[in-house]
């Protein structure tokens, strides 16, 4: 039975107003602990959910604001289906955009050379001076990082200003940073676990490098780009002085084209196709290096094209992925020529002929570009240029936040195995996708997709500044040279650590450095090593252990369909390495909000809305509205427009309500509905119950939304007309007219169902609409709405209505309404007499509220003539 209090006129606002209710409800959430988590609830009754820590390094969008409002409408559903809903929102504010952010923002560059300095301020540039503001000021990487918390700490400010005016349910009091303590406590425990399992390993290997931010990079961060380029095609001269040189069976030039002639001093073979007939003779002599005359081998391997350039190409270490693959299976050397900084190294690689190491000189110390135009004039003095270059555009792999193309450099670096190299944890792996729930199904392929094209382990090393340290030291040698098989490391209960301050155990502050003494490792982890902790991090793994035992595995992950390859991959890839588990039962994945021409909106991009303009215009409410519009996974394009039509519908909220509530005070009491109309609107009422809460379970959102509009709109529209005149019997009409013979008993029935239907309504729209539904909720009810029971059309369930009646009624209204606009006469224009004809079954249902339909249409007489082959038809 629902609550029995009911409003009187002063607490019904004479104008209700949109205006002003997301002020007044965040306010009395807040105060109230609306949404605050109870840690003490037995398990059976905890939804648990994992949202992506947003990157708290500038501007949301409006894609933001509608991803993370699809996973609120969950947590909202949950909660009033009875659920205590353990939320957390916790900000990604380690990593490179936020050290990029701070760079551009205050115009200084991090040197860990530098010392401290406790007096610096800093002065972000657009306060500076025209003249220097430019310029960007050295300094120490202790005074960096002071400046990151503090930019960050500005940022995650304003993110919370408008998480909470987008109405997002989570408990702020389980806010998280992945910066904080206890996300540091967390990374580095699961990464000197993952070590001590061999799962996590260090290698001097080729690694994908940006020279921009001089940091390496992961495969899920690569980025194609269309780019210009052109093919070089270049001779190579057959070994004369070779041992198996065969100068009767093969050419003694070998053109290859290439688009990297500045790589050319790197060139440690020639690949063709095993197959190919054109150079099996060759395969094992050897040939020289254009300008370099360097000695390299003509090998096969099944990776070269026979049908691409001359079927011949040079492998250098290294110019991109399939030079990896070539160097490491055909076990070939390196000659290193590209420095982390993207200029040639300043020696020249071994191997080369004496007119090749004067020719390098000319390229040592220059950048890519440079070298490549200089590369060019060297092969053209020499004659070993065939033609003229081929322009072409093609894709060029970028680090996915950087400027220029990502080199191969070779470094020493930490990995995760996550079955790029392991054929068997690649299948457990793939299993664990399989065990997901997925919500839409079909992400599921885009999981597989990414796990059977890797291509080596995680990368989780990052040569930056502003991130959770490796809790590990080197013990130095006599020499002075770190000891990286030996790496010393913490007892956990240290952590978290900061080796470039804190002292391994055994050692002394004063041997940082020294012969004998210690070193620290350099890297920070990458962000995702981080955020793929999310659940460790939140749900109190290793820290509290009955909130770990109640929300881990959690219930919902929610995240946009871009980040598969990392946040959710890396987060069960650490799941089941430390818990042999999935992190969490479903995964709910959103598309991306579009521009008009179907481009994702972004910051980069340039076409993003500012999401707080488009609050502050339109209402909360309207923008909820329209984000669960966008179906789960698939893209939905933005337009302003459609924002009009959700705030014309929180406005129907409201005036509606108005309307009923104050139609005085009949109880919403199931057994007080006698009425066919009634009982046949509650009957509807019931089916778009069950059918909005088929789809909610389903995490369809969407359909939910537009069973319930559809619904209401009917509502509105057609049985609020219906009933009126019954509704208001016993009281003076607005307009003047009677009540059509209504006795109190229908007009009981009708306020009784009007009220029950509101109630109901209210509810369904409460996870999308929080803030109109909340202020007419206060209106009549105690407590919030968002801690109500969630609608069950069990309490009208037994009334036994027949929903076909309230569709035949409804039609004969729209064509007696339709007549009338085609007299050109007035909606309050009286008919004398209607005809309709229709099927027997349903002139029963219309006899049944003739006299609704006579009053709502005006209508003197209503004739009705059985006609078996005609659809209900009317003539007035």
């Amino acid at each position: 039975m629902l609550p029995v209090h009911m409003p009187t006129s002063r607490q019904i606002p004479a104008r209700p107003s949109l205006d002003g209710l997301e002020d007044k409800w965040l306010h009395s959430w807040d105060a109230n602990d609306t949404y605050r988590f109870d840690p003490t609830a037995p398990a059976e009754q905890i939804f648990s959910i994992n949202t992506p820590p947003p990157t708290a390094s500038g501007d949301l969008h409006v894609g933001h604001v509608f991803s993370y409002t699809h996973t609120d409408i969950v947590a909202r559903f949950q909660r009033m289906r009875g659920r205590e809903v353990f939320y957390p929102m916790g900000w990604d504010d380690n990593g490179l955009p936020t050290e990029r952010r701070v760079q551009n923002y205050y115009g200084v560059r991090c040197d860990p050379s530098l010392a401290y300095d406790p007096n610096l301020v800093a002065t972000p540039r657009n306060q500076r001076p025209k003249a220097i503001r430019d310029q960007q000021t050295a300094i120490s990487r202790r005074n960096f990082i002071e400046l990151c918390e503090t930019l960050t700490l500005q940022d995650e400010q304003a993110y919370e200003r408008l998480w909470r005016q987008v109405g997002l349910s989570v408990d702020w009091s389980q806010l998280y940073t992945t910066i904080g303590a206890t996300a540091r406590q967390v990374s580095q425990r699961a990464f000197l676990r993952n070590l001590a399992r061999g799962e996590a390993y260090q290698a001097e290997a080729p690694t994908l490098w940006d020279v921009t931010f001089q940091t390496a990079v992961a495969q899920a961060e690569l980025d194609d780009r269309e780019r210009p380029g052109a093919f070089y095609r270049v001779a190579f001269h057959a070994d004369e002085g070779s041992d198996n040189a065969r100068p009767n069976e093969y050419p003694r030039t070998i053109e290859i084209e290439t688009t990297r002639p500045e790589l050319l001093p790197a060139c440690v073979a020639l690949v063709a196709h095993p197959d190919d007939a054109r150079y099996q003779p060759m395969f094992g002599s050897t040939v020289r290096t254009p300008v370099f005359g360097a000695r390299v081998p003509v090998l096969a391997h099944r990776l070269a094209d026979p049908e691409k350039g001359t079927g011949i190409a040079m492998i250098c270490t290294f110019g991109d992925t399939t030079d990896v693959t070539w160097w490491r299976e055909l076990d070939l050397p390196i000659r290193a020529v590209i420095g982390r900084n993207g200029r040639f190294l300043a020696d020249p690689p071994e191997g080369l002929a004496p007119q090749g190491k004067t020719a390098y000189a000319e390229l040592a110390g220059h950048t890519i570009k440079q070298t490549q135009r200089r590369m060019v004039e060297l092969l053209r003095e020499s004659g070993e240029l065939i033609g003229e270059p081929r322009e072409i555009t093609h894709p060029v792999k970028f680090y996915e936040k950087g400027e220029l193309p990502l080199e191969i450099v070779t470094s020493r670096q930490w990995y995760i195995r996550n079955g790029g190299t392991d054929p068997r944890l690649r299948q457990a792996l793939l299993a664990r996708g399989r065990e997901l729930g997925w919500t839409p199904d079909f992400m599921r392929h885009r999981y597989e997709h990414w796990v059977e094209g890797l291509t080596g382990d995680w990368l989780i090393s990052r040569q930056r500044f502003f991130g959770v340290p490796f809790p590990v030291w080197y013990p130095l040698n006599a020499a002075g040279d770190p000891d990286y098989d030996r790496p010393l490391l913490p007892g956990e209960d240290r952590l978290p650590v900061d080796p470039a301050s804190d002292v391994p155990d055994g050692y002394r502050a004063d041997q940082r450095g020294v012969p004998g003494g210690f070193i620290a490792d350099p890297d920070v982890m990458d962000s995702w090593a981080t955020s793929s902790l999310t659940p460790e991090i939140i749900c109190g793994w290793e820290r509290d252990p009955d909130l770990w035992a109640k929300t881990f595995p959690m219930d919902l992950h929610a995240q946009a369909h871009d980040i598969i390859r990392t946040w959710l991959f890396d987060t069960v890839v650490r799941s089941h390495l430390a818990h042999d588990s999935l992190p969490w039962k479903r995964a709910a994945i959103s598309g991306f909000v579009v521009d008009p021409d179907r481009k994702k909106m972004g910051k980069s991009t340039g076409n993003a809305s500012t999401p707080i303009d488009v609050l502050h215009r339109y209402g909360t409410d309207a923008v909820r509205w329209r984000a669960a519009g966008a179906r789960p996974g698939l893209d939905s394009p933005f337009d302003e427009a459609q924002m009009k039509v959700g705030r014309r519908l929180a406005t129907k909220i409201l005036n509606a309500s108005r309307f009923v509530l104050g139609l005085g005070s009949a109880s919403p009491d199931p057994t007080l509905v006698t009425e066919p109309l009634d009982r046949a609107l509650l009957a509807r009422l019931a089916e778009v119950v069950r059918a909005a809460t088929e789809a909610l379970d389903a995490y369809d959102y969407t359909s939910a939304l537009e069973t319930a509009e559809r619904f209401f709109w009917d509502f509105c529209d057609d049985y609020l007309e219906l009933v009126k005149d019954r509704a208001y019997a016993g009281q003076g009409r607005e307009d003047g007219a009677g009540n059509g013979g209504a006795n109190n008993a229908g007009s009981t029935s009708a306020k009784a169902a009007l009220t029950l239907a509101l109630s109901v309504q209210l509810r369904l729209f409460a996870p999308y609409m929080p803030f109109v539904t909340e202020e007419v909720w206060s209106w009549w009810q105690e407590g919030s709405i968002h801690r109500a029971s969630w609608p069950s059309g069990e309490e009208f369930a037994h009334l036994d209505g027949d929903p076909a009646l309230l569709s035949a009624i409804s039609t004969v209204l729209a064509a007696v309404r339709g007549a009338k606009s085609a007299r050109k006469l007035s909606m309050k224009a009286e008919l004398s007499r209607v005809t309709v004809r229709g099927a027997q079954a349903e002139l029963d249902r219309i006899a049944a509220a003739a006299a609704d339909l006579r009053n709502a249409g005006r209508i003197g007489v209503i004739d009705l003539h059985p006609d078996a082959d005609t659809a209900v038809t009317v003539d007035a």
